[in-house]
């Protein structure tokens, strides 16, 4: 009982200390208000606006990706906007709705269960609130330095699969094909557009053809310029003006957005029986959109730090991401994590602080109030916005990333070819998290395989190589244990020893630990069967060149006793490193095995990974 009780408290104090080392500023705002001034004031007014001109849009076009009304993608681009800089580490990144985010939600929209898509009043703002408490916990436990392991591949392929599905999806609105069940895979959707070829309408098509072709050059040569508000009112007053009879009325039907009102401003309580009742189904989505905001919110501080200067502190950023969206939860909002556009666009206008995003939520809150009571949104053709969706896809495609992917390595080349085809037919929440597990599982495969190779000293005291058909029998075998010991690893590790073990002539195994790295219970486990196997057949385990770290870990699980149990007073079957003299304790071991086996003229080989080991031993 008294053993459990210590290794709780041990558990419990490594636990703390591990949290402690990311520790999370509550409010980091306040020291950016000791030496704010009128001038730093004006310059993130300026950069707040240009923000909110492209913001405000964009979020439209987000909430149009997903499925959902217009009101969703603004108050993202709102709440998200003003409650993120409060909380942030990286002050001139912009939080709000994004591509990826919106890409997920809605290919889980467009396979969920028909009581979800029916309700997104309910369970979007459940999704998002979900999503931002994951990121605040994976904040607390520094989940974020978890996303190194995601590699450009996945990242790449998911992009791409997402950007396709997102084409086929909102293609049919400019062809002017509404209200037609399209399914929720790419195949499905580029069937049901070619099954309604016949429902084309020509007026949809060439306001979204004309807005495309107005997007590329406003995209390429004007730049500064708020790309999206200049096409959707632009467009809007020509379908507008098109509609009147004095030019036949043509254009009169086409389809709308939908207006928004105060009402949907406010807050609804959402049915927590429902909720409960879906929560199996929201889990795996909000899962899924935190992992995708913690990696887009990391990427972008890292972009704008490596501009600014400032240090990095990634699980802060996390928690303000989370944050953001347990905020936006209490409206209709979408999900939100750092925008590339928006924080590029923000620091190139001169934004000097964290202000700047709190003013442009500002901004887009005075805007929205102004479009909730007066009926401009309605004034939007749905095929525009689908158009500028269109646009924005396409323009995800990137192929010098596609290139250096597919080119790299054939496991990259897999990788990418894997999540993008996932991507195509299955929820994209998923996609990316098979991705994942192949990346990582490529790397492991690659990282778990240790290669052993033994040498033998001639009578000249000359390393040699042994050959399988001139091999010598050893009485002392020293193993050069390289790389990372981790739980991939640990299996073959002992396999391997267990195999060197059985030599009959074998006396004495040292195990030489000076690059062994990252030791982990499993590994440690490894390590104890294989002191009881050798032990069994009558011979020695020393260990030497041991690190610190690797001391402390033996020490602590308890191995280090088990392996000197054979021991009298005086003597050791461990060595440290010296760093001053790194073989010394190769020699000392050595000298305690011949005193195992009562000879000092016992034959020696040694196994390795690396050449320059060689000259070491």
């Amino acid at each position: 009982m008294g053993a459990m009780l210590h290794s709780l408290r041990m558990g419990w104090r490594a636990t703390r200390t591990f949290l402690h080392q990311g520790k999370i500023d509550p409010l980091p705002l306040r020291k950016a208000l000791h030496h704010y001034s009128w001038s730093k004031a004006g310059h993130d007014l300026k950069a707040a606006l240009d923000v909110a001109l492209v913001g405000l849009p964009q979020g439209m076009a987000f909430a149009a990706m997903a499925g959902l009304d217009s009101i969703y993608g603004i108050m993202a681009a709102t709440v998200g906007t003003f409650i993120a800089p409060f909380f942030t580490r990286c002050s001139l990144t912009v939080s709000g709705p994004s591509n990826a985010t919106a890409f997920m939600l809605a290919s889980f929209l467009l396979t969920a269960s028909p009581i979800i898509r029916s309700n997104p009043i309910i369970f979007v703002p459940a999704i998002v609130f979900l999503a931002g408490a994951f990121c605040v916990l994976g904040a607390f436990v520094k989940a974020t330095e978890m996303l190194q392991f995601v590699s450009r591949s996945v990242l790449v392929g998911y992009i791409t699969g997402a950007a396709t599905l997102i084409i086929a999806s909102q293609l049919r609105y400019v062809l002017g094909i509404h209200d037609v069940d399209a399914g929720s895979s790419f195949f499905s959707m580029s069937r049901a557009i070619w099954e309604h070829l016949d429902s084309v309408q020509w007026q949809p098509m060439v306001l979204g053809g004309v807005s495309l072709l107005l997007f590329i050059p406003l995209r390429r040569y004007f730049r500064f310029l708020p790309t999206f508000a200049i096409i959707l009112l632009l467009m809007s007053v020509i379908n507008w003006v098109l509609s009147l009879p004095a030019f036949g009325g043509a254009f009169a039907g086409v389809r709308m957005l939908r207006d928004f009102t105060m009402s949907d401003l406010v807050f609804c309580a959402p049915s927590l029986e429902a909720i409960g009742n879906n929560f199996s189904e929201l889990l795996p989505i909000a899962v899924g959109i935190a992992f995708l905001s913690s990696l887009e919110q990391t990427v972008m501080s890292k972009t704008i730090s490596a501009k600014t200067g400032e240090p990095l502190n990634l699980n802060q950023d996390t928690f303000a991401v989370g944050i953001s969206n347990i905020a936006s939860s209490f409206t209709t909002s979408l999900p939100c994590s750092a925008s590339l556009t928006r924080s590029m666009l923000n620091y190139t206008s001169g934004a000097a602080t964290r202000f700047s995003g709190i003013y442009c939520g500002l901004i887009c809150l005075g805007i929205t109030f102004v479009l909730a009571c007066v009926p401009l949104i309605s004034r939007i053709p749905h095929c525009v916005l689908a158009a500028l969706v269109l646009a924005n896809a396409i323009s995800l495609f990137d192929r010098k990333l596609l290139r250096i992917c597919s080119r790299s390595t054939p496991g990259d080349a897999a990788v990418l070819v894997l999540t993008f085809l996932v991507a195509l037919m299955m929820p994209l929440h998923i996609a990316i998290f098979i991705g994942v597990v192949f990346s990582v599982s490529l790397f492991l495969r690659k990282a778990a395989r240790p290669e052993l190779v033994e040498y033998t000293l001639d009578d000249h005291g000359t390393l040699l190589q042994v050959s399988d058909t001139a091999r010598r029998l050893p009485q002392i075998s020293i193993v050069h244990v390289e790389g990372d010991l981790f739980f991939g690893a640990a299996d073959l590790f002992r396999k391997q020893l267990t195999r060197i073990a059985e030599d009959p002539s074998l006396a004495v195994v040292i195990l030489r630990m000076r690059n062994a790295r990252n030791l982990d219970a499993t590994s440690v486990c490894a390590l104890e069967e294989l002191i009881r196997f050798t032990r069994e057949k009558g011979r020695h385990l020393i260990i030497s060149g041991a690190s610190r770290e690797v001391y402390r870990i033996l020490r602590k699980s308890g191995i280090l006793d088990l392996l000197q149990q054979t021991t009298s007073p005086g003597e050791s079957n461990f060595f440290l490193l010296e760093p001053k003299n790194p073989n010394m304790s190769t020699r000392r071991a050595l000298l305690r095995a011949q005193q195992l086996i009562g000879s000092s003229n016992a034959d020696i080989s040694i196994y390795t990974t690396s050449s320059t080991d060689h000259a070491a031993s």
